[in-house]
């Protein structure tokens, strides 16, 4: 859920992130993983555009992070390479079956923000608000 959510938050801060550059990441950061968790190296390949580096990093802070928060709580990190492989796989090809195969296609990231829905607030803007005059 942690990968899904990074990933959102990527495509709303990149509005030109497209199905295609998402999965190219993810894919990128399987090939990292596969490499790591078979061998030991620890190589990343250059992913050719910013908006793919900058899902890639949202995707590697949240690992971060989770490492962080895990190692806090429990005094040790369970979380293994082999484990985020396998999350990545999955999400690599809930992406191919979520997206329609179009350059521009955006199916795969609705469907990511669609299960993050930005939380609606409660205050009510002078603009949404309703007249107050009452009418007999």
């Amino acid at each position: 859920m942690g990968l899904t959510y990074a990933l959102a938050n990527a495509a709303q801060a990149d509005r030109s992130l497209n199905d295609r550059d998402l999965i190219a990441a993810l894919s990128a950061l399987c090939t990292s993983y596969e490499r790591l968790v078979n061998s030991g190296l620890h190589y990343e390949q250059p992913l050719p555009s910013a908006a793919q580096q900058a899902a890639a990093a949202q995707v590697e802070e949240m690992l971060k992070q989770f490492r962080e928060a895990e190692q806090k709580q429990l005094g040790y990190s369970t979380l293994r390479d082999s484990d985020v492989l396998k999350a990545l796989a999955f999400v690599v090809r809930l992406g191919h079956g979520r997206t329609s195969g179009r350059p521009k296609s955006r199916a795969f990231i609705d469907f990511l923000l669609a299960q993050f829905p930005e939380k609606q607030t409660s205050v009510v803007r002078p603009q949404e608000a309703g007249s107050r005059i009452t009418v007999p």
